[in-house]
């Protein structure tokens, strides 16, 4: 394994792992931090005009990152 790929991977992991510690931290009871649900919602529910730009751009990461992890 190169180095390059085994630094990618540890990064990817760190994401992962904070990722989760603020989840954890947002389900407390009296956090005032968004889980991310909540901010899943917020940004889906975005729109200009009667565009749903939120959902085009979920739309558009789930498919940049199926691309990218799952086509090879």
């Amino acid at each position: 394994m190169s180095l390059t790929r085994a630094i990618a991977i540890a990064g990817f992991l760190v994401a992962i792992v904070a990722c989760a510690v603020v989840e954890v931290l947002a389900r407390r009871r009296d956090s005032t931090i968004p889980t991310l649900g909540e901010v899943c919602a917020h940004a889906i529910a975005y729109e200009v005009g009667r565009v749903p730009v939120g959902r085009i751009g979920f739309f558009g990461f789930w498919w940049w990152l199926g691309w990218h992890l799952f086509a090879r």
